[in-house]
């Protein structure tokens, strides 16, 4: 393998982020590599690779750290509890990047947590300058900060130019959760 891991990140207002991710699991696991993404904001809803994810072990680990989205359609919780779980998945990706045991560690919707001041910019900064030389690092999510760009190998960018939502379309099983 090879040794220098890359930093990556999927960010904009389009659908796809962590999509994106995901389809780079996918890829990954074909070739036997592991992978452990930490999602910092959902929690509370039930998506698809809740279940998914499980047929891929035990290459691919996912951990659900957030508590859901913060402020949104259905989110009754405190902003304290918010910024306590974000800071555990602070506190669990410095863990799992230090382990050596992974080769794409992803931190799902991480710039929508530093952007909503769950967790701040620098202790994302000091995850992505301590990562071992060989690890593969994802970050997904809109708002992502200039720091956070400057630090990266690849940003790609995804534009919402037409989305069903706007035209009074619920989100769908399958593609969006």
């Amino acid at each position: 393998m090879e040794k220098d891991g890359l930093v990556i990140v999927y960010t904009g207002n389009g659908k796809g982020k962590t999509t994106a991710a995901l389809g780079m699991v996918l890829r990954a696991v074909g070739y036997n590599l592991k992978i452990c993404m930490i999602q910092f904001i959902k929690g509370s809803w039930h998506y698809g690779e809740l279940d998914s994810s499980k047929r891929l072990e035990p290459e691919f680990e996912l951990i659900t750290a957030g508590k859901g989205f913060v402020g949104i359609i259905d989110d009754k919780s405190p902003r304290e509890e918010h910024e306590r779980m974000a800071q555990e998945a602070l506190r669990i990706s410095k863990e799992k990047i230090q382990s050596g045991k992974y080769d794409i560690i992803i931190l799902d919707e991480v710039n929508y947590a530093i952007n909503l001041d769950l967790i701040d910019v620098n202790d994302v900064l000091d995850l992505i300058n301590s990562k071992p030389s060989n690890l593969n690092l994802v970050l997904t999510g809109n708002y992502v900060k200039p720091k956070i760009v400057e630090a990266s190998d690849l940003v790609t960018e995804m534009n919402e130019i037409k989305h069903p939502f706007k035209s009074g379309i619920k989100a769908k099983r399958g593609i969006d959760f």
